[in-house]
């Protein structure tokens, strides 16, 4: 499957949800009522244990296969992924994707067939090319759900609802904060995502800050508020996320300055947050390139929540996967 322009994708506000409104496939954030995801974040929590307590398990899922199809490399998510769903009791299957048929030459279609008649239940996708988590809905057996653990630099919708768990527990709600967002925004699916969710949730004020070269199309985010200085984004922020930079970008995009120049302009320090509010959190998605998108010891300091994310980014998958199961059985 070749890759295909973002403007010719399928709108995943007419594939992701059952006739009854129940989550079928998860492909992005856009389109999902403020109620489902306040749904999902609840159920989140519910998965929650305190760190040292043994993890929340349950059978939910006992009987049913995931299949982690990893196309593109992870850790955080595959892993997160796989611990989510043995937790509920699920059989999972990792396609190793050195190893797979995909890499000698068979398509994509002909490994998802192949999975469906070993009777895998959800899909678990992630892909560099943009299209094919919906591109697998389209051609997949109607009781199976595809989940979007990653497309390109269009979506990544579960780190976004983890991003925004994470979020409300810290503030407690969505509509009076100014969340700062850093980084490489015109590349980052994350970014794209936790736009798509602070959106629907009704945030304050959305900052997104890049160097120029960097910034998105207006058009994709347009209830944001997109900047190039650093110190004014910053200024009165509840959160701040910093975005991980590629260091081929800083090589090779002309107009984007060099590690050390990067850092002096948009690397979030100690010093730099100073501007934010006093009770402001630190965020990242990883993984980080300390001393380029953030200063070391602001990263393991208290204002820093880049290790919840991580926790919660395994009770917002368990979630996930209940869900589309229930929707499955009430179908």
């Amino acid at each position: 499957m070749s890759a295909m322009n973002s403007n010719d994708l399928p709108d995943p506000m007419n594939l992701q949800l059952t006739p009854q409104g129940g989550l079928h496939h998860l492909l992005s954030l856009r389109g999902l009522e403020r109620r489902l995801l306040s749904e999902i974040l609840d159920q989140s929590e519910a998965y929650l244990s305190p760190l040292g307590d043994a993890p929340v398990r349950t059978n939910l899922l006992t009987g049913r296969t995931i299949a982690n199809l990893f196309f593109e490399p992870s850790t955080r998510t595959r892993a997160s992924f796989e611990l989510a769903a043995k937790r509920l009791g699920a059989d999972v299957l990792n396609l190793d994707v050195n190893t797979s048929s995909r890499k000698k030459g068979e398509s994509i279609l002909d490994t998802i067939y192949t999975l469906q008649a070993m009777q895998i239940d959800i899909f678990v996708v992630r892909d560099a090319s943009a299209g094919v988590p919906a591109y697998i809905v389209d051609n997949v057996a109607p009781h199976i759900s595809i989940l979007n653990a990653g497309e390109a630099d269009i979506s990544h919708p579960t780190q976004g609802l983890l991003d925004l768990l994470t979020i409300r527990q810290c503030k407690g709600s969505f509509e009076n904060l100014t969340v700062t967002i850093v980084g490489d925004i015109a590349h980052s699916r994350v970014a794209r995502s936790a736009a798509e969710g602070l959106t629907t949730m009704g945030v304050g004020e959305l900052r997104l800050v890049s160097p120029p070269a960097l910034a998105p199309d207006p058009a994709l985010m347009p209830q944001a508020v997109i900047m190039h200085d650093l110190d004014k984004g910053l200024r009165g922020a509840d959160v701040v996320m910093a975005l991980r930079i590629q260091r081929e970008r800083i090589d090779d995009v002309q107009g984007i300055p060099g590690v050390e120049e990067y850092y002096a302009r948009y690397g979030i320090s100690h010093e730099r947050m100073k501007l934010a509010a006093p009770d402001a959190i630190v965020m990242h998605p990883g993984p980080m390139n300390r001393g380029i998108e953030i200063e070391s010891s602001l990263a393991d300091s208290p204002q820093s929540v880049i290790t919840r994310q991580v926790t919660n980014g395994v009770a917002v998958r368990m979630a996930i996967l209940a869900a589309v199961m229930e929707s499955r059985q009430s179908r």
